[in-house]
């Protein structure tokens, strides 16, 4: 389906199920897929940090984008990851998701080498040229070692480079003041939070939806915040927000001796989503190590205590 001017609503970023010796799990994919879209979001992030694009070969990063969009089957907006160090690279994925079906493409500023930021516009525009399709920023500093600066983002929203932005910068400050000059825009530009914990604040400020890992495990949650937020009712959003803050805590359950805080949180997620059978394997892409069993034992009490399981 085309992508609506404004995207709004929840958009989970999948994980990528795995067999145990390393392979997409396309049955899997499928099924949390369908899950997802029955639950009722508004769209779907596939090859993003928490689908493990990064662990990825180019024929799996294909195969679990090919899987997506035809098990969405055109019900929800699909928007596929192009994620590498240099914008020939991206482009080879931008291109391949296009050729696949996905309905807007996602892609950070390049990375590995430092980029000034006239670099990073030149990077986004030739994206956009060589596309049909819409083009989403990701300011993910954290994992591209750039922060995206507002102003490179308004002018290139402005100038109908870029039709939204998914924000895990993790700087709540800054995405407040971005959202404050999004609402001088023309045009459509669609902002959505990556902050699990914070997106009660973020819609109150603005933000049309959210990207949560989380919502992979807890869909019905994140709809549940939405449509509080929607409404109104943001005594209601609060309480939501709070209760998905303390299912959060399951991405502390790896062992921070042995494995980052990204490797026991989509372990966490992938143990979840195993446990409620939705997947059949929990296995994550090497070399992160798998969760052990207290790990797992947590993630079952905190997956009870939220009444999932």
């Amino acid at each position: 389906m085309s992508l609506p001017a404004l995207l709004r609503g929840v958009v989970p970023p999948l994980c990528t199920p795995l067999t145990p010796d390393g392979e997409v799990d396309t049955r899997s994919l499928a099924a949390l897929t369908t899950r997802l879209v029955d639950a009722g979001v508004h769209g779907l992030f596939a090859l993003g940090s928490s689908g493990e694009a990064a662990y990825l070969t180019d024929a799996q990063r294909c195969t679990a984008l090919d899987t997506v969009v035809e098990t969405a089957a055109g019900r929800v907006p699909v928007l596929a990851g192009a994620i590498d160090m240099t914008t020939a690279r991206v482009l080879e994925h931008a291109r391949a998701a296009e050729a696949l079906g996905a309905d807007a493409v996602v892609a950070t500023a390049p990375f590995f080498t430092r980029t000034h930021p006239a670099e990073i516009t030149e990077h986004f525009t030739r994206l956009r040229t060589a596309l049909g399709v819409p083009l989403f920023a990701y300011d993910i500093p954290a994992s591209a070692h750039t922060k995206l600066p507002a102003d490179l983002l308004l002018s290139l929203a402005a100038d109908d480079v870029l039709a939204g932005l998914k924000d895990s910068s993790g700087d709540d400050g800054a995405l407040r003041r971005l959202l404050v000059r999004v609402r001088e825009l023309s045009g459509g530009f669609s902002v959505l939070t990556g902050s699990e914990l914070a997106v009660d604040g973020a819609l109150l400020a603005g933000a049309h939806g959210v990207v949560p890992g989380l919502g992979n495990v807890d869909p019905e949650g994140y709809l549940r915040l939405y449509e509080h937020a929607s409404a109104g009712r943001w005594r209601e959003a609060a309480a939501e927000q709070d209760r998905l803050a303390a299912l959060f805590a399951l991405t502390d359950a790896g062992d921070e001796n042995i494995m980052g805080r990204s490797s026991s949180a989509l372990g966490a997620f992938k143990a979840a989503l195993h446990l409620l059978g939705v997947i059949d394997c929990p296995a994550t892409a090497a070399p992160q190590l798998p969760l052990g069993p207290a790990a797992v034992k947590t993630v079952r009490r905190l997956l009870e205590d939220a009444e999932l399981l």
